[in-house]
């Protein structure tokens, strides 16, 4: 469906110029802008011969965190259409974002979970396009450098967590800041969580949810998948097999 030149554009690597980075929880995410998402586009597939729709847009939680600020989560489905020049042929691409709002007010908390968790699931839905959507940015084999920020220097805190029986049995778990630090799980997964301040840690097969006020925020914490146990007062989820 794409012609010579077009393909030849997508497989080309992901320049590092357009790779941002920014701290969230325990880990550093390299990311491309939504902007850069759409520019890309346009240049590759032609103005007017791609499009998306909005099928799903749903809040998922509303919290007020220790600042009295109204915290919302949002999740949206998008789905991506892109047409051949004469418009005979398309391809169409679906995925879905989380967006976290953070304000004073619920109007304001609102817009913006619901614009982030747009724009998240339009990049989403784009990265199965190539290299130029930034699908590379998800392969832990590949170091991307981003050349807007540093890289943080390595620091760590152990935290001690006695589990019984019937939850996972862990110790001496640690958050560690370096971004080299190879993970078992897809940090973009849980980006809705480190927004709110929270950290996932995974130890002994299971990911662990760490920070402060843990169960205020409950209900964004229960959508990314994690269970509660009322006996150790933690957050757990079991790393699903070939996560690795």
């Amino acid at each position: 469906m794409f012609n010579d030149k077009q393909l030849q554009v997508l497989n080309y690597e992901l320049d590092s110029s357009r790779i941002k980075t920014r701290e969230k929880g325990n880990i550093s995410l390299s990311y491309i802008e939504g902007h850069d998402v759409i520019e890309t586009a346009n240049r590759i597939f032609g103005y007017g011969n791609w499009s998306y729709t909005i099928t799903k847009l749903e809040q998922v939680s509303q919290e007020t965190n220790h600042n009295q600020n109204v915290v919302i989560c949002y999740k949206a489905v998008v789905r991506i259409i892109a047409c051949d020049i004469s418009h005979t042929k398309e391809i169409a691409r679906e995925d879905v974002g989380f967006g976290t709002g953070v304000a004073k007010t619920l109007s304001d908390a609102h817009e913006g979970a619901a614009k982030e968790a747009v724009t998240d699931a339009l990049k989403r839905a784009m990265r199965s396009f190539g290299n130029q959507f930034g699908n590379s940015l998800y392969d832990k084999t590949k170091n991307h450098q981003a050349n807007n920020e540093s890289i943080p220097s390595s620091s760590s805190k152990t935290q001690q967590i006695n589990y019984r029986q019937s939850s996972p049995t862990v110790t001496n778990v640690t958050t560690n800041h370096n971004g080299n630090i190879k993970q078992s799980y897809d940090p973009y997964e849980y980006e809705s969580l480190f927004r709110i301040g929270l950290d996932v840690v995974e130890q002994n097969g299971f990911l662990i949810v760490t920070g402060d006020d843990i169960f205020a925020k409950k209900d964004s914490i229960k959508a990314c998948g994690f269970r509660w146990d009322g006996k150790t007062k933690s957050w757990y989820k079991q790393i699903e097999q070939g996560a690795a």
